[in-house]
């Protein structure tokens, strides 16, 4: 069946998704994270990892680092909508930047006796993953990087008797002298 004709060109836009970190410097009072939450849900965006913690006590801001993805016009009207939100002062896209910092931090517990024991030691001490609790029966290691190298210490611990894990998600600030 053919489609009608159009007045207007519309071609099929097919960008790929790109991830993007953003920092976001609010008010810190009660709401603004529901609301930041909110922005996200209403409009279908997917949040792939969130942290948030005050960060300069004497001004009450606290800083919120979300890792979402989508196309590049779909980050950018992310970008505008928090920019336009009321308890945000300011928005920092730190994957466009291009001189940021990112880590993670998690906790990994691992269950194993035996070789699989000796090989999740020496695996984490390849990963530079420190233990912070041991039995006769388990590890429980803390591990921070970028996010893909928690996700490879991950994978390979696995095999080995992997019980649980606990991600902080991702932390970020920019390079250099300059504040947000």
């Amino acid at each position: 069946m053919n489609q009608p004709a159009s007045a207007y060109f519309l071609e099929d836009r097919h960008d790929p998704n790109e991830t993007h970190t953003l920092s976001v410097l609010v008010q810190n009072e009660p709401g603004v994270l529901a609301r930041v939450i909110g922005l996200f849900s209403g409009r279908g965006y997917n949040i792939d990892s969130l942290t948030v913690s005050e960060t300069e006590s004497q001004k009450h801001l606290s800083r919120i680092t979300i890792v979402t993805s989508g196309t590049p016009m779909v980050i950018e009207q992310i970008k505008h909508q928090l920019d336009r939100m009321i308890p945000v002062y300011r928005v920092v896209d730190m994957t466009i930047t291009g001189r940021s910092i990112e880590r993670e931090l998690a906790m990994v517990k691992v269950r194993g006796r035996g070789d699989s024991r000796v090989e999740a030691l020496r695996l984490a001490d390849a990963f530079r993953a420190r233990v912070i609790d041991a039995t006769t029966e388990s590890f429980v290691f803390e591990i921070t990087g970028n996010s893909s190298k928690i996700s490879q210490f991950i994978d390979l611990m696995r095999p080995l008797g992997l019980v649980e894990v606990s991600r902080t998600g991702v932390a970020a600030i920019g390079r250099g002298p300059e504040g947000m």
